[in-house]
């Protein structure tokens, strides 16, 4: 009998992030870390002075995605993240959408 490795659960987060979250690299940052933890989704600024990111993966690399969020980078200030949970879409790779 052969090993089968067992699909990790996929999920999705949709994360509106507020503070001091634009001009301080906060997309790209949060795009490397996405990277390096194999997050796909994208990011990018709102005209209220948020930033919205969407995250998908397994619920162990989304949950880290979220908890790295509410730090951000070097300057930047968070004073709140709110996380929607949302169907999978199946996306590919990490973007900074303008």
């Amino acid at each position: 009998m052969q090993n089968q490795a067992v699909p990790q659960e996929k999920t999705r987060a949709h994360v509106f992030i507020s503070g001091k979250v634009q001009g301080v690299g906060y997309r790209y940052f949060t795009m490397r870390q996405a990277e390096k933890m194999g997050s796909n989704g994208w990011v990018r600024n709102l005209p209220d002075k948020r930033v919205e990111a969407v995250f998908e993966g397994s619920k162990a690399v989304v949950e880290e995605m979220i908890r790295w969020c509410h730090q951000g980078p070097p300057g930047a200030v968070v004073k709140e993240v709110v996380v929607e949970y949302e169907m999978p879409q199946e996306l590919r790779g990490f973007e900074i959408v303008r």
